[in-house]
Parts: structure tokens; sequence; C-alpha cells
């Protein structure tokens, strides 16, 4: 995982977002890019941007991404992360353009990406918003990593799979294998009833253990929980620092509607989630 897209923006997760990303890229000697995310006119309509007033003049843009480097730079330079250069083997960071990006864009653009991070998706203002997040998941065709209002001491020590069977998941684990190989422990998980038609866990742990990884199958205690609140659960009893899953089996208007896996899993996740779809 080289190279990680990290869209800036004023939210209260940013700190826990730019280091949750440092966490993995000092991992991988990975490169982080920074882009100061902001509103398109045309998605402003539709979106749920939300600031103090719609910003639509060039001057108001240009300070809005003024703010976002600067905070990019600090952050990079009080952890003593170097510039990237065309000799860079190791850590570094680098910046993307002179002019703010749309969550489209930013969609767009990760796909030369190995991963980009985001903030976990809440509602209201100051918020990061749903709509990055699912842009990076759904136009980018790469993985998201999720960070959450804190962040971890660790991250991929410990790593639970939701597996429910399907292509989204296995496509997941197959973008999260630098990660696997890595780990100390690698759980796969299942929930009563969720299960779609595919191969059951203990293949999967047959696939991970040809590579070397060190992989178990456990079950989640469904009981009156939600599925995706036994999954939260149990990665919780067993001390792990990431979840892997896959991204919106059902449609995300029917989840938006009548909940979901995935919409279950963001609304309550404690944790950081690898997510693709």
């Amino acid at each position: 995982m080289k190279g990680i897209l990290l869209p800036i923006e004023d939210h209260v997760l940013m700190d826990s977002v730019m280091e949750t990303t440092l966490l993995l890229a000092r991992q991988f000697g990975s490169t982080i890019e920074g882009a100061a995310l902001g509103p398109n006119l045309a998605e402003l309509v539709a979106a749920d941007f939300s600031l103090s007033g719609v910003i639509l003049d060039d001057r108001a843009r240009r300070e809005l991404f003024e703010a976002s480097r600067r905070r990019f730079d600090a952050f990079m330079a009080g952890h003593q992360v170097p510039r990237h250069t065309d000799e860079s083997t190791g850590l570094s960071c680098d910046w993307m353009g002179d002019t703010l990006v749309s969550d489209n864009g930013i969609g767009e653009y990760a796909r030369v990406f190995d991963l980009v991070v985001v903030g976990l998706p809440g509602a209201g203002a100051g918020q990061p918003r749903r709509t990055t997040f699912e842009a990076a998941l759904f136009e980018s065709g790469r993985p998201v990593l999720i960070a959450t209002k804190t962040p971890p001491p660790t991250l991929g020590e410990t790593i639970v799979i939701a597996w429910n069977g399907n292509t989204d998941t296995a496509r997941t684990i197959a973008f999260a294998m630098p990660l696997l190989l890595r780990a100390q422990d690698v759980i796969v998980i299942s929930v009563p009833g969720l299960r779609l038609p595919g191969p059951p866990d203990e293949a999967v742990v047959r696939g991970l253990r040809r590579h070397g990884i060190k992989a178990r199958t456990q079950t989640a205690r469904a009981g009156q929980a939600s599925s995706g609140h036994a999954i939260l659960e149990a990665a919780t009893e067993l001390g792990a620092d990431l979840l892997i899953k896959g991204g919106y089996t059902q449609s995300r208007l029917r989840q938006l509607i009548f909940g979901g896996v995935t919409s279950e899993i963001l609304a309550e996740t404690h944790l950081p989630v690898f997510m693709a779809h």
C-alpha cells in the first residue's frame, strides 16, 4: 500500500483521520497525498454538504483550499514526514493540485491509489459526509479505510473479517492482503442468518493460510442483536483493531430506508473499517 489518498476537510474527525492514515503509512513506507475537499455546485443541489452557507466565489474557495493545505502541511511537518521526491523510497507526503476537489473528483482520482482514507460519516454540521465516503467507495474501484473518532493505538495487528459469502467481501479481502499478511491474528467471523450463497468460513481460512496468514474462524453470537451489532460486538471481544467488510450487499437506497449491516456498522463502529465494493 504505497499510495494513500487523504481528502482534507474541516470536520471534527479530521485529526483522527490523519493520525490513522499515518499509522498505516508507517507500516508500508507509503506516500500520503493530501487533497483539499470542497463543494461542487452541481453536487451541492443533491448532496449534504454541511457548511455555513454555500461557497461559490473564488476568494472563499481559495481560502478553504489554503486552510486545508496548511492543516495537512502542519500535521506532516509536526510528525516529521518528509516531502515526496522522485528519489523517495519510504514514508513521504505529497499534495494534489491547487484547487478544491469535489467528492466525485476524489472518487475518480483515487483510482490511481492503493487506498483512500475518510472519516466515519455522521449527521449534522461538522461531521464527515456520507457523500465523500460513498464517492470513494463506489467511484474509485479501490478500498476505503474509514477512520473513527479516536485513532487506534495499533492498526491491523488483530483483524476481523466479516464474511457473508458474497463477491464484495471477497474483493475486499483481496485488497486487504498486504494488511492480512502482516497481522498477528486474523479471525473470519459469520453471523447466523446473514450468509449468502458462497464458500463457507473454513474455505476462506484455508485460502488465507495458503499465503501463510494465521487465520481462524469464529461464529458471532447474534441473539437479539442486529447483525451489524453482533459483528462489532464479536470484534470487540476478540480485541480487533481493524474490521474488514464488503460494502453494501443491498442497494444504498434499500439500506437507507430499511437498514442493513453496512449502515448498522457505520452507525455504531468504534474501530476502523476497511471496506470495498
